[in-house]
């Protein structure tokens, strides 16, 4: 997934989560007083998606519109901080920002305000909007269309996306919340939810479903999807996990991964961005939607609209054990009577995000076989605060072992690797930062044993912390 172009197109919102404690009852009315104690902002709805993006390497582009106000200015402020996120929102002085106010106690929402208008984009604002479409889509590897119903998408905006000249180069997603499939026609794949499916069904005249059974769901996607040129639907089943619809084979059910359920804010903006960016790298429909729904899974046990990054997914998918010293240096001899190079790096490498992908890769590149040292959870807590890390290293291992950059995993308890490397000997040890070479932690026996180190400058904007602060 990592450096794949999408584009994001949709309704832009900020979500603003006003978390408090409640003790009392008014005594004006039957309520309850929320003693406020933290404000917090976010991108949502199709910025939502495209942080979900970013967060999982992509390369973004997102269009929208906002109001000429406040909110657009904060939302602007949240994404400058996303690297990867390029956005074009057009300011329409008409219109308000959409913003979805949450009052929270203990998790739980009290209340929700919306401020919004929405009566379709028209004027200067739905003629520029349809320019940004027709210049970005050049390069675009795929379009996602997050529709919240806010006045974005209506059918100027899909004929510039569907009869783009360049359509046959990219795949086109829709996150649907209008009543009328027809909308939607010449998308690839359709993504609603149980809600906008009962709207689909009431407006075809077809009976609504009266439970969750995937066969019966299956056969009226069918039906809905032979009335267009759709190819897919992918049914998001709440608990229920995710459907998959296509025209004339099986359905496939994908169970639900979810562990917990602390917030199911944007739950639906991580999956389809999971599903855009997984079709981007080549996914097929299955795989994609089995990779959504992990992700749906680690993505509500999280507070607010949260996003999950590529480790917490590996993690979730499989457990693989680290190696022990004796096995990994008896490996390490094989590989070197093979002629291979072996290159080290170490680090703590919580939550793997796209900037530790970019690292290993290039770390990787460097020689024939990549060994990681990674810190121990005692030895990240020393090193990071009591806090970290956020995932165990269990998970950590996992993750990391499943990237193929990776040959092998071997976890120190100590403050640093320097026992590692003393017995592992490898050819070259990397290091990522602005470190300078006699800085670096086993240089004086790297230069004893002949060996070289490598500093990789990290790529900018991707920190733990950050992406799990967001």
């Amino acid at each position: 997934m990592q450096h794949r172009h999408i584009v994001v197109i949709g309704d832009v919102m900020l979500d603003t989560f006003v978390d408090g404690s409640v003790g009392r009852i008014s005594p004006e009315a039957p309520i309850p007083i929320l003693a406020h104690q933290s404000t917090k902002h976010m991108p949502g709805g199709a910025s939502n998606v495209a942080r979900n993006l970013a967060h999982l390497g992509g390369q973004v582009t997102l269009i929208g519109v906002t109001g000429d106000d406040g909110a657009r200015d904060m939302l602007l402020h949240y994404l400058s901080e996303e690297p990867a996120i390029t956005a074009h929102l057009i300011a329409d002085p008409l219109r308000p920002t959409t913003t979805k106010t949450r009052f929270m106690a203990k998790g739980h929402q009290l209340l929700r305000v919306d401020d919004e208008l929405t009566k379709p984009v028209t004027g200067n604002s739905l003629t520029e909007i349809i320019s940004i479409i027709q210049a970005t889509l050049d390069d675009a590897d795929m379009v996602i269309i997050s529709d919240y119903d806010k006045g974005v998408i209506q059918p100027p905006i899909m004929k510039a996306i569907i009869e783009h000249p360049k359509r046959d180069r990219f795949k086109v997603l829709a996150d649907p919340k209008q009543p009328h499939i027809s909308l939607y026609d010449g998308v690839d794949i359709l993504t609603p939810n149980l809600a906008e499916f009962d709207r689909f069904c009431l407006n075809h005249s077809i009976a609504i479903p009266d439970s969750i059974d995937s066969q019966v769901i299956d056969k009226i996607a069918q039906n809905l999807l032979s009335q267009t040129s759709i190819n897919a639907m992918i049914t998001t089943l709440s608990a229920d996990g995710i459907l998959v619809s296509q025209q004339d084979k099986p359905p496939f059910h994908s169970h639900s991964f979810a562990r917990s359920v602390f917030d199911v804010s944007g739950a639906g903006d991580t999956v389809i961005a999971l599903l855009g960016a997984a079709f981007s790298a080549g996914a097929s429909v299955i795989d994609a939607a089995i990779l959504a729904n992990i992700a749906a899974g680690i993505v509500v046990a999280k507070s607010g609209t949260a996003t999950v990054t590529p480790g917490e997914i590996l993690a979730a998918n499989q457990q693989i054990p680290p190696f022990d010293l004796n096995r990994l240096s008896d490996q390490i001899k094989e590989w070197k009577v093979q002629g291979d190079r072996i290159v080290f790096t170490n680090g703590c490498f919580d939550c793997l995000h796209p900037g530790h992908i970019w690292l290993l890769q290039t770390a990787r590149a460097k020689g024939d076989r990549l060994i990681v040292g990674l810190n121990s959870d005692a030895s990240t807590k020393r090193f990071k605060g009591a806090h970290r890390p956020y995932q165990n290293e269990t998970d950590r291992v996992s993750a990391l072992a499943a990237l193929a950059s990776v040959d092998a995993v071997i976890i120190f308890e100590e403050d640093t690797p320097i026992e590692l490397i003393t017995q592992l000997n490898p050819d070259i040890l990397v290091k990522g930062g602005d470190y300078k070479a006699a800085e670096i932690v086993g240089a004086d026996h790297m230069k004893t044993i002949g060996g070289s180190i490598e500093i990789i400058a990290l790529r900018d904007g991707y920190s733990t912390t950050r992406l799990n602060q967001s």
